[in-house]
């Protein structure tokens, strides 16, 4: 079976035989160089055996090999030259073709002639291969011995067609028919066909086989036709050779009339019906059909299939063959479309990249670059493996080596795809893969990269699911990862738990006994231990395994429902595990909120089964009311520091029958009593409970309560009118004279009553009932009141640390610790600081927003306004931003922002329709509404916005950025992308409201904004509105997500709704229509932008919008006559800066602006030429200019950062000019350079005015690069203009000049100032102007105008052309040196300046973006 499993195989190589035999002869080889057998060298007088020893090769007798003393291409040429250099030539041919005659009439001769040589080993040889050829494949490589030797092939070869292999084990006819394959020339092609045709029809079936195999590797393309139609003869003869004639007829170039012929007849003569399948083969099939193709490995042990085999020939020719590698990569990197890729292309770099090292860099950019284009998809790779898993089995440490790499990326798709290698490997391959890929993501989960951790772990918890019986004998890898829990966020401590609970308590979790018992005593150990981090990852894990316990598998038995609930033992280790985490809790507050928020997401997914549920939903009912319920008409009494109040009712309490939240008690029993003493004997016996579990307990049992009456929350429905015991906190006289641990009391007063507030309205939120939508409006009104009074109370607090509202393990890392300095800046350093640095992309200053936000929000008219007005001046010197204590307030619920749905409407409109009484406002103000929408802005951002690289530097706290996001991580990005789509209607609603609003007001103040009589509170807070409206949109529609085929309608769906606005369109219109309806829609609102944060967001929100078009040019000049329009527009200033506009949104606008115009250079002369000379011309300080009122001169450094860096990119990006280009095209190319190089000395010579240390930065950097710039784009369109176009060159040249004398000023300026930012840019500034120097005169030189260039002394100077007299420092720097170009014709010069002084070679990375100084 073995011989003929090597017979049937397509690719027959060259040397199989012959290495065998090498083989099996170097021991004798060896032996006989090491003791030199004599009389082995054949020796004989015949012209044969001299001629080769001439040429370098001795014949050896017996079983040693051939000895070659020279390269065999030396010996092939030398061998040539002397047959034809020999005096008797021609006829010295047939003298030696016939001692080669005579020399193989020996077999031992004939085989050692057809056997590879030796090449003598010497020191020059073994730098070089160590294979040779025969010496029957040598002298076929001589031209006018091929005819002859190919002839003596054809005669010797019927002598051995008969006989059996030789003891050796060689076959002498395949070994003479190797020696025709690949022949460099084929002097006689069309005799050897007749020849070896002849032979085919006289040999053994056996032979036949291997003749014909060899066919495409004997003859050349010209005798393919003919080869073609000789086997369609013999195919239709002999049906044993089908299968090697038709292998070979598709290797072979036929004309396709022929193919087709052979087909047809193939058709009519084949009957398939009678061909036997080999025994083993059979038996395999019937194997399979037996198990129903259920098993996705099949026997591939048993019988290999053809597709391997064909594959294992592919990895031998991409091994060995780089030039086949090469170009299959290539071929797959250039198909672009998406449809023209296959699974055989995603197989074959995989293969490739398992066997070739040197291209693994190359395939994983080609991959990365496929992944991004969308062409390798989940369902491409999804089907590779099924397909040819047995062909990737074999080269899974690969393909794992490739995911690790691609896990490593920072794109998301990337990462992904990494993921999905993971999971289909373990799906596919066999128990030592799976083991393998386990282990993988095992390393990933220990490597602290946050992304690779989520990822990892997002995959072991999916094939957990898919797969738990292959997952299980992995547990103990998984279990290790107990060991790392230090630094792992709470999410990913969650789903290491979900993991191994699921593998213990998952399906047929009999046999998982040990992982049960490892589980428990990690957690008990966790739970008792005495630090405190250790006890919350005890709690996380503890109630992750709960939930697995007591997961509700009722919808997994549909047909018998009762199977799902947990039986009564079940039920008792549920309970006993949730009271052992409620006994190790309850000394610690934070302990035992973390354990009631916990459990409250736990019942939020609805994973508990209703047994388990039941018994909950009592103990939590109870425990609630027992800990912070108490009757009204009960009053606290006590040494209490303030009068104790129920305020913030909803309802008419004068009866005796209602309750309270007894808050101000609790705390002052917690905070008051933490001295000592001062606890009354009544209340020691009385249980310990801390206010900070209020909100935290109230979750848990609105979730419970609702879990279990299908949403209804009536059992419950008191606590959302019910008052709290307080006292009065709005600021007064006493304020002052307050200690300081009572300002504290109150601000800890106020903070757990918001947030008791914010629990309150994420619970009833979605109640229908008019009354309750009328208290839930109430209660956010409260929540945007209580806001107001705490900046106030914070304000004359300092070092004040707030209770925490968040009890994740992140909390324990940011609580700020106390120290001797002020509110404002210790909160804003250690709390605020940290959190923008982690939150990333806020456009403006969480300050200068608070400040427009929320100090002036004043929703309704009060009592308490006059206290407000006695505080107005102490406010203005203390700005207190609650954005930097975000940390400490309660997480809304995203179901909360279907509040969004209430109008916004004037007051004297409202209707009735949803009030209790009369008098009550009840829709949604604009107060509560900038309140909803900057958390939802936060949310998206949070959520949406794509983190490029959330990589946490070494020893560096991670957790910051998600702390106040816990339980908006429970979701996917994907259903928070569906959440605010089924809320863009009534976004809608609210930026249309906005933009009327704003349109009156302008129509009312004849275009005015900020007229005399405009409510300057109320315009500040519909601005904030508009802001954060236009944020949210933009954040819905940047998202990344809506490039993922799945959401495709999630965003058709979306433009329809903005379609819709504009007009009742057709349905089903196609995306590009949506998208320019969509665009127009957004672009209407232009007109009512109320400040230039607005203007920024709109403009990129219509950029998203154009992004995803196709056909983007028509709007995206829109969008640079609508940048343009915002920045020739007077915006209001702001109150604490000169401008109000802050410098990094000004870029930003100012970039898009030149980004999408249509002439960057025409844009930058309209402003460097028109707007800038304005502002220089203006008489105030303050003044701007007319043309560009945001262009003043404190913003002056931000429009020249932007014009220098525009410039530069715009002429770098301008294609080369080419000899080989039209004229017209030159023309073109030398007018666009003559106005870029206008635009440029404008510019360079503004700083002769603006001269401050950014603009003189700025200059030398863009300055350099510009003129890099010209040196590679222009100076070769010079090179072959300057005959046609002798005087605009040089008048381009003479305006350069001048340009590069003021850079080299600007030199000499940095070295007198010492200014080490400037002087860092000198030495790489004159290396640029001396090459500028050289290549100026090379182009002079190649027009033959040698005579213009001059070389002169150029003096030091400074920036206003004054000569530079002390440069002692500067004295061994050499001579500066001038060029003066002069034509005598146009007698103008253009000179330009250089250094002959070599330049430092200092190489140094240009990443001084980052310095955006300003005046």
């Amino acid at each position: 079976m073995v011989s003929k499993r090597r017979q049937s195989r397509s690719e027959d190589k060259e040397s199989l035989t012959e290495d065998a035999s090498e083989t099996r002869k170097q021991p004798l080889s060896k032996k006989t160089k090491k003791f030199h057998v004599h009389n082995e060298v054949e020796e004989n007088d015949s012209v044969f055996v001299k001629l080769l020893k001439t040429a370098g090769l001795i014949l050896k007798t017996g079983e040693s090999q051939n000895q070659l003393a020279v390269d065999q291409i030396v010996f092939q040429k030398k061998l040539f030259q002397t047959l034809r250099k020999h005096p008797s030539y021609p006829k010295i041919i047939e003298e030696f073709v016939s001692g080669l005659e005579s020399y193989i009439e020996d077999q031992g001769s004939f085989r050692n002639c057809l056997l590879s040589c030796e090449r003598l080993q010497d020191e020059e040889a073994s730098m070089g291969s160590s294979y040779c050829k025969s010496l029957i494949k040598l002298l076929l490589g001589v031209d006018i011995l091929q005819p002859s030797i190919i002839k003596i092939l054809f005669e010797k070869l019927p002598e051995f067609l008969f006989e059996n292999v030789n003891s050796d084990g060689i076959n002498m006819p395949r070994l003479i028919i190797n020696q025709l394959k690949w022949l460099d020339r084929v002097v006689d092609s069309k005799d050897l066909t007749t020849k070896i045709m002849q032979l085919i029809s006289i040999a053994p079936v056996y032979l036949q086989h291997d003749f014909i195999i060899s066919l495409p590797e004997i003859l050349g393309d010209s005798q393919h036709a003919d080869v073609g139609k000789e086997l369609s003869d013999l195919l239709t003869e002999n049906t044993l050779l089908t299968v090697p004639i038709l292998d070979v007829l598709s290797s072979l170039q036929l004309d396709p009339k022929l193919l087709t012929k052979v087909v047809s007849e193939l058709r009519e003569r084949l009957d398939l019906e009678h061909c036997i399948l080999p025994s083993r083969l059979q038996a395999s099939q019937s194997k399979l059909k037996n198990k129903g193709w259920t098993s996705s490995s099949g026997n591939q042990e048993d019988s290999k299939d053809c597709v391997v085999l064909f594959f294992d020939v592919i990895k031998s020719a991409v091994r060995y063959e780089k030039i086949i590698s090469e170009a299959w990569i290539k071929a797959i990197e250039n198909t672009t479309s998406v449809s023209e890729h296959k699974i055989f292309d995603l197989a074959m770099l995989l293969i490739i990249y398992s066997t070739n090292i040197q291209t693994k860099k190359y395939i994983e950019r080609v991959l990365r670059n496929k992944i991004r284009s969308g062409c390798f998809e989940e369902e491409l790779l999804q089907s590779t493996f099924y397909i040819h898993y047995l062909v990737l089995k074999d080269i899974c440490p690969s393909i794992l080596s490739l995911a690790q790499s691609l896990l490593h990326s920072l794109d998301q798709s990337i990462i992904f795809f990494g993921s999905l290698l993971y999971k289909y490997a373990f799906k596919f391959f066999d128990t030592y893969c799976q083991q393998e890929v386990v282990g993988a993501l095992v390393t990933h989960i220990c490597s602290g990269n946050e992304a690779e951790v989520d990822t990892a772990l997002d995959v072991l918890l999916e094939l957990v699911v898919i797969n738990p019986s292959a997952m299980r004998p992995n547990a103990v890898f998984i279990k290790g990862i107990l060991d790392y829990l230090n630094n792992m966020s709470p999410q990913q401590i969650r789903k290491l738990f979900r993991i191994l609970s699921t593998l213990a308590y998952g399906k047929q979790h009999e046999a998982s006994n040990h992982i049960q018992d490892d589980l428990h005593l990690v957690i008990r150990k966790q739970l008792s231990s005495t630090i405190f981090k250790y006890k919350l990852i005890g709690i996380i894990g503890a109630v992750t395994m709960a939930g697995i316990m007591a997961a509700d598998r009722s919808r997994s038995f549909s047909l018998t429902p009762r199977r799902g609930d947990l039986s009564n033992e079940q039920c008792t280790q549920v309970t006993s595990l949730l009271q052992l985490v409620h006994s190790c809790s309850e000394q610690s507050p934070q302990a035992s909120a973390l354990y009631y928020d916990e459990f409250a997401n736990l019942i939020q997914g609805r994973k508990l089964a209703p047994k388990a549920l039941e018994w909950v939903g009592q103990t939590i009912f109870n425990d609630f009311q027992d800990a912070f319920v108490v009757d009204i008409c009960v009053v606290p009494e006590g040494d209490y520091p303030f009068p104790v109040k129920a305020l913030y009712g909803l309802e008419d309490y004068s009866s005796h029958d209602g309750i309270a939240i007894n808050l101000l008690p609790l705390l002052f029993s917690q905070d008051f009593a933490k001295d000592g003493d001062r606890r009354t004997s009544q209340e020691s016996h009385q249980k310990s409970v801390s206010p900070l579990c209020l909100a935290p307990y109230f979750r848990l049992l609105r979730l419970c309560v609702e879990r279990q009456h299908n949403g209804n929350l009536e059992e419950i429905d008191g606590l959302l009118d019910c008052p709290l015991f307080l006292t009065d906190l709005e600021p007064g006289e006493r304020l002052e004279s307050m200690s300081i641990k009572e300002r504290s009391f109150i601000c800890s007063l106020i903070f757990l009553t918001l947030n008791w507030f914010r629990e309150v309205v994420n619970a009833f939120c979605g109640q229908t009932l008019p009354e309750m939508k009328g208290k839930v409006l109430t209660r956010l009104k409260h929540i945007v009141e209580l806001q107001r009074v705490l900046e106030k109370h914070l304000a004359v607090t300092p070092d004040y640390v707030p209770p925490l509202a968040n009890f994740d393990l992140e909390t324990l890392e940011v609580t700020p610790h106390m120290s001797a300095v002020s509110a404002k800046t210790r909160v804003q350093g250690k709390m605020g600081g940290r959190k923008r640095k982690a939150d990333g992309s806020k456009t403006s200053s969480p300050d200068r927003l608070s400040k427009e936000d929320n100090s002036e929000c004043d929703p309704t008219p009060s009592g308490r306004s006059p206290l407000e007005k006695e505080l107005k001046g102490k406010e203005e010197k203390v700005s207190v931003s609650l954005q930097n204590y975000h940390a400490f307030f309660r997480e809304l619920d995203i179901e909360v922002f279907s509040i969004l749905r209430c109008g916004l409407v004037a007051k004297f409109i409202l209707d009735s329709e949803m009030h209790t009484e009369a008098t009550e406002v009840v829709q949604l103000q604009p107060p509560e509404l900038l309140f909803l929408l900057e958390d939802l802005s936060q949310k998206l951002e949070h959520m949406l916005t794509p983190s490029v690289a959330r990589r946490i530097p070494f020893l560096k706290s991670k957790g910051n950025r998600n702390i106040g996001f816990s339980h908006l991580h429970q979701r996917s990005a994907s259903e928070i992308a569906h959440s605010v789509f089924r809320l863009l209607t009534p976004l809608c609603n609210h930026l249309e409201n906005i933009h009327n609003y704003f349109q009156c007001l302008s129509a009312e103040n004849h275009g005015v904004v900020d007229g005399p009589g405009m409510k300057v509170q109320e315009y500040h807070i519909m601005s904030s509105c508009y802001q954060r409206l236009l944020q949210i949109f933009h954040a819905f529609f940047a998202w990344s997500g809506f490039v993922q085929p799945e959401n495709h309608n999630l965003l058709y769906l979306a433009l329809d709704i903005l379609t819709k606005r504009l007009k009742q369109g057709e349905p089903d219109q196609p995306l590009e229509e949506l998208l320019s309806q969509s665009f127009h829609y957004l672009q209407n609102f232009h007109v009512s932008i109320p400040t230039f944060q607005c203007a920024l967001y709109l403009t990129r929100l219509l950029m998203v919008i154009l992004e995803k078009s196709t056909a983007p040019t028509q709007n995206k000049e829109k969008i640079a006559s609508l940048a343009r329009q915002f920045l020739c527009r007077v915006w209001p200033s702001g109150e604490k800066e000169k401008s109000g506009i802050p410098n990094d949104q000004l870029q930003a606008l100012l970039s898009m602006y030149l980004e999408h115009t249509d002439s960057v250079l025409k844009a930058i002369e309209e402003i460097a030429g028109v707007g800038v000379p304005e502002l220089i011309n203006s008489p105030t300080k303050d003044a701007s200019s007319s043309t560009f009122p945001t262009l003043t001169r404190h913003t002056f450094v931000i429009f020249f950062r932007v014009m220098m860096a525009e410039l530069e990119k715009t002429v770098k990006g301008l294609q080369v000019a080419t000899a080989a280009d039209s004229q017209q095209i030159h023309e073109e190319k030398l007018l666009y350079w003559n106005m870029a190089v206008r635009d440029f000395s404008i510019l360079i010579n503004l700083i002769k005015v603006f001269d401050s240390r950014p603009v003189l930065h700025i200059c030398l950097k863009y300055g350099r690069l510009f003129v890099e710039a010209f040196l590679k784009q222009c100076m070769p369109l010079l090179d072959f203009s300057f005959r046609k176009h002798r005087e605009d060159v040089l008048s381009l040249l003479e305006t350069f000049q001048l340009n590069t004398r003021l850079l080299h000023h600007l030199c000499g300026h940095s070295k007198i100032h010492q200014d080490t930012k400037l002087t860092k840019h000198v030495p790489l500034l004159k290396k640029t102007l001396e090459l500028l120097v050289c290549r100026v005169k090379a182009m002079l030189t190649l027009n033959s105008c040698r005579e213009a260039f001059w070389l002169g002394n150029l003096k030091n100077r400074d920036l206003q052309g004054e000569e530079i007299i002390s440069q002692n420092s500067q004295e061994s720097t050499a001579e500066e040196s001038e060029e003066d170009t002069a034509s005598q014709v146009s007698k103008s010069k253009a000179a330009e300046d250089g250094e002959v002084e070599a330049s430092d070679g200092e190489q140094e990375q240009e990443s001084e973006e980052s310095d955006n100084d300003s005046d």
